[in-house]
């Protein structure tokens, strides 16, 4: 088995380190860093801090995703889904939720707001050409198979 990705971290929240809730939880989960509760209007959306900072290695990212608990019985989801952070961002990782729900929703100082998953990013090279190989799907695009 390999061993984990090492990812260093300044945590200036209360909070515990971001970590996994089962073990075979792909993210660990991102938690609220606030002095007090916030209130969330529908269709409002918040930039909410965490309080932690990351040195993410050359090749990787983060990715801030919605907790699938919050978006359903709440209506509370990500922007930007995923989120990428860049291995070259040293700032405060900060969440934007919004609220899809009809009812105000409250965040508390705590709360697991999101979840964050490392990826490996490939770099790539641009081949400039004037003509792409055919293939059977071609230029169809959205919705071209179907509804079924």
């Amino acid at each position: 088995m390999a061993s984990p990705l090492q990812i260093k971290i300044i945590n200036h929240s209360g909070n515990p380190l971001p970590e996994y809730a089962t073990s075979g939880s792909s993210g660990v989960d991102l938690k609220a860093d606030l002095s007090e509760a916030i209130i969330i209007s529908p269709m409002e959306r918040v930039l909410i801090p965490t309080g932690i900072f990351l040195e993410i290695p050359q090749s990787y990212e983060g990715q801030v995703r919605t907790r699938s608990g919050m978006a359903l019985k709440y209506g509370l989801i990500c922007l930007n889904s995923p989120g990428t952070i860049d291995a070259d961002y040293r700032g405060e990782v900060k969440v934007i939720l919004v609220n899809l729900s009809t009812e105000n929703q409250v965040i508390h100082p705590g709360d697991r707001i999101a979840q964050l998953v490392f990826a490996k990013v490939e770099l790539i090279q641009w081949i400039e050409t004037t003509q792409m190989s055919e293939t059977a799907r071609g230029e169809g695009g959205f919705g071209h198979t179907g509804k079924n």
